[in-house]
């Protein structure tokens, strides 16, 4: 099998797909090429850091067959078209494997037609610019559909015999300031009894995404990094920031199964109905090590939803600046939940968009919903907000024990520090301070147990709307 090296789009057009030549040096930088399709086993590789093809206006780049390689090499489409793709005419991508690549289009491998295995290899993959808002193809959840992602990796097999499996490194997607339009980075697998993806890794670097969906859409979202129904992921590993700029866009989310995903970069939506990190499937542990923030209308911190489990949780801060915008929303069973330094709102009522429906949510930092509950919450840095009517803690569900070093706070006109409304908190060792409310009001029939707790509150320390329970409703120490 020999080697040829190529300048030119009739030299590069001339050898792509050629049976005898297993490797494509491209030099230089080539214009107008056509769209290439590499043969089984042929690899296309830059000879040094200026290697480039750019192709002709309107059609895709790379198509790959089996046992590929793309590596060392810049490749720009238009944004809108795909820059590598694989033929899913094939039975068996074999192992397809992309490392130190930088693109302009979407990088898209997909098993459907006639895929049914193959394993994806990516170490260093950067999509500095692609939109993808018009591919028709979208899982959905709740009546929800999802935008593709400028890297997407998708199972649509319906059989869940057909497993595809994956390693994947070093992902990156947009620019600060000049987003990737749709999704970011997708990884997914059919839903249901569908076709599954294995994923050992999941490594991403910057992400920056901007979905572009319409004000007061409700059935359609995208996400930074986003994993699929009917994809596992051993490990998810954000070490660049994760930054969302338009409505409806989570910067992180799982509908599939993750056993660890840990996020060392600012978590960041701008737009109205974002979620830092929003959990439909099953997460094991979640670590969060870098702050999340966001500054839409309804964009939540963190949410555990329908269908959701999170064995534990654990991050450095959440904030969030807009009316809606919920620090940390529970409506399924979390084990532990660790915030090293605070949750803090910074809005009052409004509407944002939850499971498809458009819904009317106040800016509590810690709301827990009927249905929901968590095991454990430890906190330090303080719980407050700022909003006019919020209940800073707001307790439909249960929390078994809670502590928060730095108190909580609600420093908002007519706003209440705790409101267990129906549910069950123990807390300990925390101080509870409102300037314009009561410190702890209690909405029977509730449990309310504590020690160690001071209470102060303009309207009461304790405030029961309703006929007190037995003692364990009695004013905290200090009350």
């Amino acid at each position: 099998m020999s080697t040829r090296t190529v300048s030119t789009a009739a030299d590069i057009a001339a050898v792509a797909g050629e049976a005898g030549v297993r490797r494509i040096v491209v030099e230089g930088e080539i214009a107008g090429a056509p769209p290439l399709r590499l043969a089984s086993g042929q690899h296309l590789v830059g000879a040094d850091e200026q290697a480039a093809v750019v192709f002709a206006d309107g059609v895709d780049g790379v198509q790959l067959s089996r046992d590929n390689e793309v590596t060392r090499i810049r490749l720009r489409t238009d944004p809108e078209r795909r820059a590598i793709f694989n033929d899913t005419a094939v039975d068996d991508l074999g192992t397809i494997r992309i490392a130190d690549v930088t693109t302009v289009g979407q990088v898209q491998i997909l098993a459907s037609r006639h895929v049914r295995a193959g394993h994806v290899v990516v170490d260093g993959l950067d999509v500095a610019r692609a939109d993808v808002r018009d591919r028709g193809d979208r899982p959905h959840l709740l009546g929800v559909g999802v935008l593709q992602g400028s890297f997407t990796l998708w199972n649509l097999q319906p059989g869940e015999d057909v497993v595809l499996t994956a390693d994947l490194h070093r992902i990156s997607a947009g620019r600060d300031g000049a987003p990737v339009r749709g999704s970011g980075v997708f990884v997914g697998g059919a839903a249901g009894s569908g076709g599954r993806l294995e994923v050992t890794v999941l490594e991403t670097g910057p992400v920056f995404t901007d979905g572009g969906i319409a004000e007061g859409t409700r059935d359609l979202i995208s996400g930074g990094v986003f994993v699929i129904s009917g994809c596992h992921v051993r490990e998810v590993r954000n070490r660049g920031p994760v930054t969302t700029y338009g409505v409806n866009d989570m910067a992180l989310d799982n509908w599939g199964r993750v056993d660890t995903w840990t996020a060392d970069g600012p978590i960041t939506t701008h737009g109205r109905s974002g979620v830092g990190f929003v959990n439909f499937g099953s997460t094991t542990l979640l670590r969060v090590t870098a702050p999340v923030e966001t500054h839409g209308i309804g964009a939540r911190g963190f949410n555990v939803y329908t269908g959701g489990s999170i064995a534990a949780a654990e991050f450095d801060s959440i904030t969030t600046h807009s009316d809606a915008a919920v620090g940390i929303q529970v409506s399924e069973p979390l084990g532990r939940l660790v915030v090293r330094n605070g949750i803090h709102t910074n809005g009052g009522a409004g509407d944002s968009l939850v499971k498809g429906v458009i819904t009317r949510l106040s800016a509590h930092a810690l709301s827990v919903l009927v249905g929901g509950s968590i095991s454990e919450v430890d906190i330090a840095g303080g719980v407050t907000s700022t909003g006019p009517g919020v209940a800073t803690v707001d307790v439909k569900g249960e929390i078994a024990a809670m502590s928060v070093a730095g108190g909580i706070h609600a420093h908002g006109a007519r706003s209440d520090a705790i409101h267990v409304d129906g549910g069950s908190l123990t807390l300990h060792d925390t101080d509870v301070t409102a300037a314009d409310g009561a410190a702890i009001r209690l909405t029977h029939p509730t449990r309310f147990e504590h020690q160690r707790v001071t209470a102060r509150g303009a309207e009461g320390n304790v405030v029961e709307d309703q006929d007190p329970t037995p003692a364990a409703d009695a004013a905290p120490d200090g009350g």
